[in-house]
């Protein structure tokens, strides 16, 4: 008891401890709140960062895809046949008769062969081939032991 009296009887001494542990205590909740808003900044300014980099990056996907179409447009242009055609006659070039060709034999070329992307049967390659006995089912089995003269006792 003498002991609580001792600190009532500093307090009344000396108001400004009160007033001190109030301001500290103010003080701390100011300091959470600011602690609590810097980083609720930090957070949205990196989010508005990263927004603004989406954003730079969406546009320079679509001049790209701009320019790719822009050239893929001019290069159909230039390999037109009439654009072609004029640019070899230009060239010294002229459109050939059916009597002016010469085939030219090569001895030992072999054309190349078509792939086959069919799944039939190709030669060298076989179907693996699974048992009869995995092929039933349980009720057939069931039938073929029912119906086998072993299982009536007719033949031993």
């Amino acid at each position: 008891m003498q002991n609580i009296n001792h600190f009532v009887h500093a307090y009344k001494i000396a108001p400004w401890r009160i007033q001190r542990q109030w301001i500290g205590n103010a003080l701390l909740v100011v300091v959470g709140f600011a602690m609590v808003a810097a980083l609720y900044l930090y957070v949205t300014a990196r989010a508005a960062i990263a927004g603004r980099e989406i954003q730079d990056l969406t546009a320079s996907t679509r001049a790209s895809q701009q320019a790719s179409a822009d050239l893929q447009t001019r290069f159909a242009a230039l390999t037109s046949t009439s654009v072609m055609e004029e640019r070899a006659l230009a060239l010294g070039f002229e459109p050939i008769q059916p009597g002016m060709m010469e085939y030219i034999v090569v001895a030992g070329y072999m054309p190349p062969q078509p792939v086959i992307l069919s799944n039939g049967p190709q030669p060298g390659l076989r179907a693996p081939s699974i048992p009869p006995e995995y092929n039933q089912s349980l009720l057939d089995w069931m039938d073929e032991q029912i119906h086998s003269p072993y299982a009536r006792g007719g033949l031993q």
